[in-house]
């Protein structure tokens, strides 16, 4: 029973990464796509309004 004890904890990570990779690429693209851009434009937009703004 040793063995199932030492194998228990890599095969729960095991599942959990690959839970997370598959989470990972099910929310790319699609509807939530252009909402995710967007605020990237935004965020991007934001932070070169403020550098312009210290140079000026």
């Amino acid at each position: 029973m040793d063995y199932v004890a030492a194998l228990t904890p890599p095969l729960v990570m095991a599942v959990a990464f690959t839970a997370l990779i598959v989470t990972i690429v099910k929310t790319q693209g699609g509807a939530n796509k252009a909402k995710e851009d967007g605020i990237v434009d935004a965020a991007m937009a934001r932070a070169e309004a403020t550098r312009q703004k210290r140079r000026s």
